[in-house]
Parts: C-alpha cells; sequence; structure tokens
C-alpha cells in the first residue's frame, strides 16, 4: 500500500498496519519482522529494487533468518505490495547470493556448509590483497578521509561494545576499499562473496575479544594504505581475511563446546 512519506518528500512505501510475522510453511516458526518498518523511497528506485533492499536488509540483520523459507504472501502484506514486486527481489537476491530458489519448493535465506565458507574466505583473502595493492598506489586524500571515518566508526562501536554498529561500519569498509580498486567486476563478484558470508561473520564479530582485535586489523590496513606501501597493505588484507576464518572456526568450535558441556548428562554420584 503506498501512502505519502513525511519528512523529505516522495512516497513512501509501509507496512499495512500492524505487519504480520513472516511464517515458514515448512517448520511454522515464526520469522520476526520489523514492527512499524518503512521502506524509505528514493526517486529513480524502482519498486522491486526497494523490496529488494528491505529483505537484504532483514536478512543482512538476521531478522530473516539463515535456512528460513520465505513466504511470498506473507512479505507481500508486509510490506504493502503485490506478489510480483516480491518475486522479482527474489530473482535479484538470488543472484546476490542470499537466497536461494529450488523448484517447486520455494525460495529459501541461504545457509552455507563451513567447508564452503572456509573456501569464501580464501577467495576473499585474494581479491581483499588485490584491491589493498591497487588503492594503496593511488589513493586520494579525500578517500582516506572516508575510510579513516569509518575506521573511527567502529572504534566507537567497540568502545560500546555494538556489534551491529561495528558489523555496519566494517562491511562499509571492505566495500568502499574495493570500489576505491576500480574494477567492476572484482565488486559484483566480492558483493556476492560478502552476502554468503554474512551469517558467519556477524556471528563471529559477536564473540568476546573479537571487536578490538578486528579493530586493530582495520587500523594496520589503513595505515599501509596511507602510506602507499603497496605490498604491506595487501599483505594486511590478506592476513585480515584469513584471520577472520581462523575466528569463525573458533568461535564454531566455541559453541559446540558448549552445547556439548550443556547436554552432557551428569555423572551418578
Amino acid at each position: 500500500m503506498l501512502k505519502s512519506g513525511g519528512g523529505q518528500g516522495g512516497a513512501g512505501l509501509r507496512t499495512r498496519g500492524q505487519p504480520q510475522a513472516l511464517l515458514s510453511p515448512v517448520s511454522r516458526d515464526p520469522i520476526p519482522s520489523q514492527g512499524g518498518a518503512t521502506i524509505a523511497v528514493l526517486q529513480g528506485n524502482s519498486l522491486p529494487a526497494l523490496v529488494q533492499r528491505e529483505l537484504e536488509r532483514m536478512i543482512l540483520t538476521g531478522d530473516l533468518p539463515a535456512g528460513a523459507k520465505l513466504n511470498e504472501a506473507s512479505i507481500a502484506d508486509l510490506l504493502g505490495v503485490s506478489r510480483g514486486p516480491v518475486r522479482e527481489a527474489f530473482r535479484a537476491l538470488e543472484e546476490s547470493g542470499l537466497v536461494r530458489l529450488e523448484k517447486n519448493r520455494g525460495v529459501f535465506v541461504r545457509q552455507i556448509v563451513v567447508e564452503e565458507a572456509d573456501e569464501i574466505y580464501e577467495l576473499r583473502a585474494v581479491l581483499d590483497e588485490f584491491a589493498g595493492r591497487r588503492v594503496a598506489q593511488s589513493i586520494s586524500t579525500s578517500d582516506l578521509r572516508g575510510l579513516r571515518s569509518l575506521v573511527d566508526e567502529m572504534d566507537r562501536a567497540v568502545a560500546r561494545a555494538d556489534v551491529d554498529a561495528y558489523h555496519r561500519a566494517n562491511l562499509a569498509f571492505h566495500e568502499t576499499l574495493v570500489a576505491l580498486a576500480g574494477n567492476g567486476k572484482l565488486l559484483r563478484t566480492y558483493r556476492r562473496l560478502v552476502n554468503e558470508l554474512h551469517l558467519y561473520r556477524r556471528t563471529t564479530l559477536a564473540t568476546a575479544g573479537t571487536l578490538p582485535v578486528s579493530a586493530r586489523e582495520h587500523h594496520e590496513i589503513l595505515d599501509r594504505i596511507a602510506a602507499g606501501e603497496v605490498a604491506a597493505a595487501g599483505r594486511a588484507l590478506f592476513d585480515h581475511a584469513m584471520g577472520s576464518r581462523e575466528r569463525m572456526h573458533r568461535t564454531r568450535e566455541r559453541n559446540a563446546g558448549t552445547v556439548s558441556a550443556v547436554a552432557r548428562p551428569r555423572a551418578p554420584r
């Protein structure tokens, strides 16, 4: 249902009344939605693109969890649109690596196994190194200032122990850096890899002690780029990606150990 939005002019796509939970027909578990959420409409954006952006936000924040089956009718009702834009958004989200479409079964939020996550981290490390080397060769003062402001945002998030804010700044830093490399194909490939890793990355950052370590690594990356140290900048980014992979494994092992300890029956006295 399109309603005129307040604030800075233009129409806004709003939820119709009180948004209902999006239900998975497979598990019947509720998938939480953003109560009263509004998709801000920017001039020039198509309705399917707006729906795609909102669903992407809900997936990346965990409102739509990995493995969940997405109900086309429920989402259309939640966002106040017809099913057509939702269907188009699903196709775009499949191309970006966030959902998978299964014939005769439906649409599911993509869930990757740890072996695939390992492969993605390795590929991402190589792409990050290439981007870092290229950016260190020719970054402008204004672009460097933009990267520094994102690292400052990470520092403030660490001080507040705000995982969500850190995650957003972290994603923006790497996206900006890869974009500055000036290779469109690289950027599109990188975005897909990042989307596929989102679940593991968010969970890893939430592990105690991870944020300060990650922040220090970003400072090292920024320092090497600012100094124009091409090889060192590339290496810092490569090591950061591979370090993230190791942290992912430690987090999984720690979580598995916690579950095992809780489930283990006590020995009789």
